[in-house]
């Protein structure tokens, strides 16, 4: 089979070269390594002249990607991964006044959240698809300014058309999945081994501060301008500055770049989907993170609102702007902590153990489980006691988030990794925390006649709530199983996606045979 060019691909590519510290063009990347050593800089092996390595483009003409370029795309990414969290949880702090000026129940409050999470995993499928085979900043610029657009539309929504506003913030998710599909597969691209595993826990970062500001942002610009829909107003005049800055400063690397896979091509879908469905390690740990998901899309939503009404049920004081900025502070504490500790601590016990990542994301699972379950216990009796067992048990959660996404960059081959993230934001939001929220709102009202008193009373939507958040605890537990499961087949998937990646023959099926390159002499680099 021939290779093609891609159209509208304007992808540039990394010229193999010996790396000169104080040279922008350096390379940045690191080729895989066997003796569980820390890969440097840049390590790469290389047949060119002296003279080659200092170019700063390659044959064609396409520029080289430098260290320095590398990085800034990194910030870049970061930054507008912080905006898609920080627009997505927005709603979350300002919950109770949304419910309050539409005169909805919780059921119906949860619906919110959850035609956004269907919409995204909707679309992703479509945006992995176009991020294999087309110029991925185009496409998330694009993204970006639908969903700044939408989210900036909401806020118009008067109180008699509750039904268009979720419509809107349904099609916020069509923006987002265009971002959340495409943008570690360029990491991914750029980087190999330790230092991709060391971006994706920056990149990552951005789930925990970006959730935790919009619950800060949005309860405090609510209480600020006494309006809840100004909290809306926020992210899209960010969303255009960082369109702004996708363009100009976000690279576009040839896929399979860091790994010595630029000879692979994009293959049909229904070969993609055949390949990414018998990849056990794959499947296996996209059903953790759909217990992941699913926990904290529930927690994320409905642990403000729990823990006002355990302190108005006690006789306290009910401030929701007051609680929202707890919680936020607290999740983007834990979950930078958990990012954190997740990503490095995976890094040091690779030395011992190959399975270390999945083994690290079943370890903060189980663990989330006991915090989980008494800060729920606790909350009516003890608030400063349960936003500890929070903070722990998300800390524990957060875990895995880096290191999910980096087992998917090796366990997929390149020209896969887009459609294999969608399918992955497909299948953790259908399971996940597309119908978390809305079945924690539903169990709670359905609960309520059975606690003598309206599903809106905060003493009784706090045990009832209560009760629905258990759910969580549970789930966690099959999450954590899953993952136990992925360790048995992680090495033996991540060799064989090594082995087509970098072109070694292997017996396979015809059909996933997406290469086209003669055989190889060991320690030379295939001539196409």
């Amino acid at each position: 089979m021939s290779r093609t060019s891609t159209p509208l691909d304007d992808s540039v590519h990394l010229e193999e070269m010996d790396y000169f510290p104080d040279s922008d063009t350096a390379q940045i990347i690191s080729p895989d390594r066997e003796d569980g050593q820390e890969d440097g800089v840049n390590n790469s092996v290389s047949n060119t002249s002296a003279s080659d390595s200092c170019k700063t483009t390659d044959e064609k003409g396409a520029p080289i990607i430098g260290k320095r370029k590398a990085y800034i795309t990194v910030a870049t990414l970061l930054f507008i991964n912080l905006l898609n969290y920080m627009d997505r949880f927005t709603i979350a702090g300002v919950l109770k006044q949304v419910q309050d000026y539409y005169h909805i129940d919780n059921s119906e409050a949860g619906i919110i959240q959850t035609s956004f999470i269907i919409a995204y995993m909707i679309f992703s499928p479509i945006f992995g698809y176009l991020g294999d085979r087309y110029t991925r900043k185009y496409i998330m610029a694009i993204g970006i300014l639908l969903w700044s657009g939408f989210t900036l539309g909401a806020s118009f929504i008067g109180d008699k058309h509750f039904g268009i506003f979720v419509l809107m913030r349904a099609l916020v998710g069509i923006g987002e999945a265009s971002y959340s599909t495409i943008a570690p597969t360029i990491i991914a691209d750029l980087f190999a081994k330790q230092m991709r595993t060391r971006m994706l826990m920056v990149f990552y970062f951005a789930i925990p501060v970006g959730s935790g500001l919009g619950f800060i942002v949005g309860a405090n610009v609510a209480e600020l301008f006494h309006d809840w829909k100004y909290a809306l107003r926020v992210t899209p005049g960010l969303g255009l500055i960082c369109v702004v800055l996708i363009i100009l400063f976000c690279q576009e690397p040839v896929r399979g770049m860091s790994e010595g896979g630029t000879h692979l091509h994009a293959t049909d879908i229904l070969t993609d989907l055949k390949s990414l469905f018998k990849n056990k390690s794959f499947m296996l740990s996209s059903v953790g993170f759909t217990c992941v998901a699913f926990a904290t899309g529930s927690l994320a939503i409905w642990a403000p609102t729990f823990m006002t009404d355990a302190i108005a049920s006690n006789g306290g004081k009910r401030d929701d702007a007051l609680v929202s900025l707890e919680f936020g502070v607290i999740t983007v504490v834990a979950g930078f902590l958990g990012v954190f500790l997740g990503a490095e601590g995976a890094r040091w016990y690779r030395r011992y153990n190959k399975q270390a990542d999945p083994l690290i994301c079943a370890f903060g699972l189980l663990s989330s489980v006991p915090f989980l379950f008494f800060a729920l216990t606790l909350a009516k009796i003890s608030p400063p006691a349960t936003w500890f067992l929070i903070f722990v048990g998300e800390t524990l959660l957060c875990l895995n988030w880096a290191l999910t996404a980096d087992i998917l960059l090796y366990v997929v081959i390149p020209t896969r990794r887009s459609t294999a993230e969608a399918m992955q934001i497909l299948l953790s939001h259908a399971f996940g925390d597309a119908g978390s929220p809305y079945l924690t709102g539903a169990v709670a009202d359905a609960l309520a006649p059975y606690f003598g008193g309206s599903s809106t009373s905060p003493s009784v939507q706090f045990v009832t709530l209560q009760y629905a958040l258990y759910m969580t605890a549970f789930v966690c537990v099959l999450g954590g199983g899953a993952y136990l499961a992925t360790a048995i087949y992680i090495e033996g998937d991540k060799q064989a996606a090594k082995q087509q990646t970098q072109a070694i023959p292997q017996e396979d099926d015809a059909d996933d045979l997406v290469v086209n390159c003669p055989a190889i002499d060991s320690g030379t680099t295939p001539v196409l």
